[in-house]
């Protein structure tokens, strides 16, 4: 199920079958273009870096797709956009936005949520921003974690993620 702001305002529910259930939108072959905004302050990132992992995340998973956008925001913004679409004004760690299998979607990433979750349970706050990235993008690619049977596989590709992109998660703190 994938929320959406209809013209008259209303947030409606659509259901479309995910990305890796539609076989024939598979590819591996071209890098996405990965648009990039940091409209935050509370952690520094390396851009650069996020583009490599967002890429790394996509190959990791056989997917293509032509652009895929990653908005890093404030706790103010990710309340807005929270309330907004769900309903509840409480802070988040990121929400994906699926458009379709060209334009995989926007996810957006709150920093603040990310180093207070780690600061509570002594984790590395780049490290908790990489899942976050990789979270919204499963769900861009239509991985769902509402029921305990999906949320179990898609916790499994989270693992799997952030193993094959070790290395560049490694890298995401700026030098």
């Amino acid at each position: 199920m994938f929320y959406v702001k209809s013209a008259n305002g209303l947030t409606e529910k659509i259901r479309k079958l995910p990305v890796f259930q539609r076989p024939h939108l598979l590819k591996s072959q071209t890098k996405p273009i990965v648009r990039l905004a940091n409209r935050q302050k509370d952690m520094k990132l390396s851009l650069p870096v996020v583009r490599a992992l967002v890429q790394a995340v996509l190959k990791s998973q056989n997917q293509s797709c032509h652009e895929v956008s990653i908005y890093f925001v404030t706790e103010r913004r990710i309340c807005a956009l929270h309330n907004e679409f769900f309903n509840d004004p409480t802070p988040t760690d990121c929400i994906s936005f699926p458009i379709d299998h060209e334009l995989l979607g926007d996810v957006f990433v709150c920093t603040k949520t990310a180093l207070r979750y780690s600061e509570d349970h002594n984790q590395d706050a780049y490290e908790e921003v990489a899942l976050y990235i990789i979270h919204g993008i499963l769900h861009l690619l239509g991985y769902d974690d509402l029921e305990p049977s999906k949320k179990r596989i898609m916790r499994k590709k989270e693992k799997s993620c952030m193993a094959y992109c070790k290395t560049i998660i490694e890298s995401l703190r700026p030098t």
